[in-house]
């Protein structure tokens, strides 16, 4: 329960072109669409899964 507060930033360093369309999908599950979006999610399971699902096109900023 000490993550109930805490959120993470994710930014979208790498494009799609060329990457599995179920990864796409994670990227849009997220939040982000165009390269160098940034979104502000809580720190949860589901979202630390989808993170590290798409890990190489993504980068966090806690």
């Amino acid at each position: 329960m000490a993550n109930n507060d805490k959120n993470v930033r994710v930014r979208l360093v790498k494009g799609l072109r060329g990457v599995q369309s179920r990864h796409r999908l994670s990227v849009k599950a997220l939040g982000l669409s165009k390269l160098n979006d940034v979104r502000e999610l809580k720190d949860s399971p589901q979202v630390r899964g989808l993170i590290n699902t798409v890990y190489y096109l993504v980068r966090v900023e806690e």
